[in-house]
């Protein structure tokens, strides 16, 4: 199930954060919270499930910004946005310690948020390695820039989760709700049960990219989620309400996936 991406908005002038939430929900996102101090951000956080954090540094209470990022991203590692009228060295210096993606000084507009986010979602891409637990880019890329990312269509991966660029934002897609992708000349179709998207890569491209084992290749055109098939012959796989063939080079590839006794 496609799902919006969650965004936890910290900002302590009301009308300023209720303006950028109506701005973000247009766009497509969904905004979890906003808070105007630490400790209810820190609860918002812990309690709601956040894929980025836009941060005003002046916040009210004891603890700025900075400090409430910190203590953030001591529970678990999401993309960071600064959001400030306070472009000071010192500030600067502080904020550069919590690695953010972006430091956008105010006045700031909807469309540069929005871009901030595309490129702090770009570059924060990460998947969790089984073995060590590590968070790593997805492969090994260094960041995209504006252009990249307009020029081309982007897939990114964080933990068991992709994000497709679909009219001009990214979209949350869980990588168990993929029923199957089809190879459509230069481009692939991403199917779940509610929506199909299109990506302009290849099929091959498309299974290296996220790297979810239960996507199986079956046929030049095709690749299936192992785990959403109904039942299958030597000729075809069947899904809900839909057939795919099964390329004959393809077969032993396919058999392999299970384990007969």
């Amino acid at each position: 199930m496609e799902e919006k991406i969650k965004v936890l908005l910290v900002e302590d002038e009301a009308i300023v954060a209720m303006d950028l939430a109506a701005g973000l929900e247009r766009d497509g996102y969904e905004v979890t919270g906003i808070a105007d101090n630490a400790e209810t951000a820190l609860e918002l956080f812990k309690e709601y499930e956040t894929d980025i954090v836009l941060m005003d540094v002046n916040i009210i209470g004891k603890k700025d910004g900075i400090d409430t990022a910190t203590e953030l991203l001591k529970h678990r590692s999401v993309p960071l946005i600064y959001l400030t009228a306070f472009t000071d060295t010192k500030t600067l210096e502080r904020a550069k310690a919590t690695h953010p993606a972006a430091f956008l000084a105010k006045p700031y507009t909807i469309t540069n948020v929005r871009i901030a986010i595309e490129l702090a979602i770009s570059n924060f891409a990460v998947r969790t390695e089984q073995a060590s637990g590590k968070l790593v880019p997805i492969d090994n890329k260094p960041p995209a820039s504006p252009a990249e990312l307009t020029e081309k269509e982007t897939i990114l991966q964080m933990n068991d989760y992709i994000f497709v660029k679909h009219n001009y934002i990214f979209v949350k897609l869980k990588l168990d709700d993929i029923l199957y992708a089809e190879a459509d000349n230069n481009y692939v179709q991403l199917v779940t049960a509610e929506k199909k998207l299109l990506l302009r890569l290849s099929l091959n491209q498309l299974i290296e990219k996220i790297n979810y084992k239960p996507l199986v290749r079956i046929h030049r055109s095709y690749a299936v989620n192992i785990n959403m098939i109904q039942s299958f012959s030597d000729q075809e796989v069947n899904l809900s309400q839909k057939q795919l063939p099964i390329g004959r080079s393809y077969k032993d590839e396919f058999l392999n996936q299970f384990r007969f006794r």
